[in-house]
């Protein structure tokens, strides 16, 4: 690390390397709201964020999780979960006036074909406008989940060559039925009232939110007594016993030699 008078520390997210300002500075130059793409490990995260001196707000957002709500009983990390989820905050976007956006990639790499791409393509079918090279979008066999289902049947016959599929149990029928589950799903996110695009209601189906203990309790009102019970009377202070000094004697009388 460098040291000396002219050495300005960078900011703390750039220290993280969470935030390319660089790149945020440009993005922010062509006064666009930003579609924002994140991708975890189990989720895809997709937000519509405008930019103001207080602060970024977000105007629509949409989780992978959220598509249980809408029938998808899938893994909600692949590609099809990402470009579900690009859908519904591009239909999200458009009910709240959005029109016109940019995409934030972030630090994630620029694949062409990768998740980040699938939940753009997502938002441009909603009707978002995002300027982009359609070379870089995955092609419709990708979106259905064509190459998931390909990939399961194979090393199905192959057990000893990948655990790609080892821990899915009861959820093979899943796999093998994810083309239709796409088309399902997106079909039920296009017919989503607008209102309810619009407001943050809760989709039909959706997993309820777990309650803890504590906002299980009822708060306990206290009752107020009929009757009053007596006013203390205050105690007086005992007086002070008077302590005579030891001093000279009366006067004209001396001490004794």
């Amino acid at each position: 690390m460098a040291h000396g008078p002219t050495y300005k520390v960078k900011f703390r997210r750039r220290r993280e390397g969470k935030t390319d300002y660089y790149r945020r500075a440009r993005l922010l130059r062509s006064g666009l709201p930003r579609l924002v793409v994140r991708k975890t490990n189990t989720r895809v995260i997709a937000q519509v964020i405008t930019a103001h001196p207080v602060g970024d707000r977000t105007v629509a957002s949409a989780v992978s999780s959220e598509l249980a709500g809408y029938g998808w009983t899938a893994g909600t990390g692949n590609l099809p979960a990402a470009y579900l989820t690009g859908l519904l905050v591009g239909l999200r976007a458009r009910a709240r006036g959005v029109e016109r956006a940019i995409l934030d990639v972030g630090l994630h790499p620029p694949v062409r074909g990768s998740k980040v791409y699938a939940a753009l393509k997502g938002a441009v079918d909603a009707g978002l406008e995002v300027p982009h090279d359609p070379s870089v979008l995955p092609d419709e066999a990708r979106l259905n989940g064509e190459h998931i289902v390909a990939a399961f049947k194979y090393f199905s016959e192959h057990p000893g060559e990948h655990h790609m599929f080892t821990l899915l149990g009861k959820k093979k029928t899943t796999v093998t039925s994810m083309p239709k589950q796409v088309k399902k799903v997106k079909e039920a996110l296009f017919q989503i009232p607008k209102p309810e695009l619009k407001g943050k209601k809760k989709a039909k189906g959706a997993p309820a939110k777990a309650v803890s203990r504590r906002g299980r309790r009822k708060k306990r009102t206290r009752e107020a007594p009929t009757e009053r019970p007596p006013r203390a009377v205050p105690r007086k202070p005992k007086p002070k016993k008077l302590v005579a000094r030891r001093g000279r004697g009366k006067k004209g009388q001396g001490r004794k030699k």
